[in-house]
């Protein structure tokens, strides 16, 4: 059986007899940043929360949170912006008044969700105080190496991840397609399922509007094509420019549509003079600019899940995304929309073409992808991380009362 299948799926919302839980999160972004990441972790803990369990999140803190009200209890961790994009942190590690307030805790289980300095820490002083270790893989870093120009660092950052995550006791992944990525590289720790979730009751094709449309320029009869994201060139930015620019060499009718904030937006903009830029978006507004497109074109290959790709279909969208681990698991070629090969503009912009000119095939494809996002709701997925963790828990007692036995035999 794939090791990445959860064969108690069907019992997602069966309440489960517990060993005490007092979770301690290590995360490099948890409030300074609201991207996938940060949301997710976000969810989890207040998910925990509301079950009963004990959580202490360890991470990066600055002055002006993009999360100002965050889920459970946070110690701030010192840290760094990255040189070049200070947006992002780089977290010092466990200094000694951070790892007070880990011993003051005294979790039952350390959860890392980022491999850097403080994750290595963490897992080193668990290893010490003899606490289970559990991880989960937000980014795909080996990836983001060729858009810095640091491709030589590939096999470097592979040995470190290998020798990292094979100490873990589980790995949660989002998606099968990146569980074989990372067996491909010698990770063949426990590699769990964990899926990302979608409030479909937001995001709806219910929420589509003509208001909106109209009060962003765009006319009643236009074709839209979205992308929605943080604007970072990582993202595909390149890819989606050059789409849209053929689309307009080629006169075939449509209006772009950007949705996001960062700081690759002003070049982008150059290079789009004729496409609407929302800025950053959430709640109803980004609900509605959804469901009020008509295309979802999301050519980044360096995702591990893809929750934008996810919130589009739940939207009524067919999604035209790079054929790569964080869409495989979630569009399907030809039924909910279309795979391409990375970094293939032409490939991109025929599937895009198509979806512009066939009104009804458009249709049909939103129509089985918002069915598609149906299978994936924020309570089954949280509750499979519940699970995971009483797993592993359930181990530890288990161990901890077979040795009390052995040495009260002896």
């Amino acid at each position: 059986m794939d090791p990445t299948t959860d064969s108690r799926s069907s019992h997602a919302d069966r309440p489960a007899r517990r060993a005490p839980r007092r979770i301690a999160l290590f995360a490099g972004a948890y409030t300074h940043i609201a991207d996938g990441v940060s949301l997710t972790l976000n969810r989890l803990v207040d998910h925990l929360d509301q079950q009963g369990t004990e959580v202490r999140v360890f991470a990066p803190t600055v002055d002006d949170p993009a999360i100002t009200d965050p889920a459970g209890t946070l110690t701030s961790v010192p840290s760094l912006p990255v040189p070049g994009r200070s947006e992002y942190r780089l977290s010092l590690g466990l200094t000694s008044s951070v790892q007070e307030a880990l011993d003051d805790f005294d979790p039952t289980l350390y959860h890392i969700a980022t491999p850097d300095l403080l994750g290595h820490n963490a897992l080193r002083h668990a290893q010490a105080t003899g606490t289970p270790v559990v991880a989960s893989y937000h980014t795909h870093f080996s990836s983001y190496l060729k858009y810095y120009h640091l491709g030589l660092l590939e096999t470097p950052v592979w040995s470190y991840l290998r020798s990292f995550y094979n100490q873990c006791r589980q790995v949660y992944v989002p998606t099968h397609a990146m569980a074989e990525v990372l067996r491909g590289h010698g990770i063949d720790s426990d590699l769990r399922l964990w899926p990302r979730g979608v409030n479909t009751t937001r995001f709806t094709p219910d929420r589509r509007s003509a208001e909106w449309r109209r009060a962003h320029g765009i006319g009643d009869d236009e074709t839209v094509v979205a992308f929605v994201s943080r604007l970072v060139w990582e993202k595909g930015l390149d890819v989606y420019a050059d789409v849209i620019g053929q689309l307009e060499r080629q006169d075939v009718p449509h209006h772009s549509l950007v949705v996001g904030d960062g700081p690759a937006r002003e070049d982008l903009e150059d290079r789009l003079p004729t496409t609407t830029f929302t800025g950053f978006l959430d709640g109803t507004d980004l609900a509605e600019a959804y469901a009020s497109s008509d295309v979802f074109l999301f050519p980044s290959d360096t995702e591990t899940f893809g929750n934008v790709t996810l919130e589009a279909m739940a939207s009524g969208l067919p999604t035209v995304c790079a054929d790569a681990a964080g869409s495989r698991d979630l569009v399907d070629d030809g039924t909910t929309g279309r795979l391409c090969p990375p970094g293939r503009v032409g490939a991109f912009a025929e599937a895009v073409r198509s979806l512009i000119v066939d009104d009804a095939g458009r249709d049909r494809m939103g129509t089985a992808a918002c069915m598609r996002a149906q299978d994936f709701t924020w309570p089954a997925v949280l509750n499979r991380m519940s699970r995971y963790y009483d797993e592993v828990l359930a181990d530890r007692s288990s161990s901890a009362q077979a040795s009390a036995s052995v040495g009260t035999v002896a």
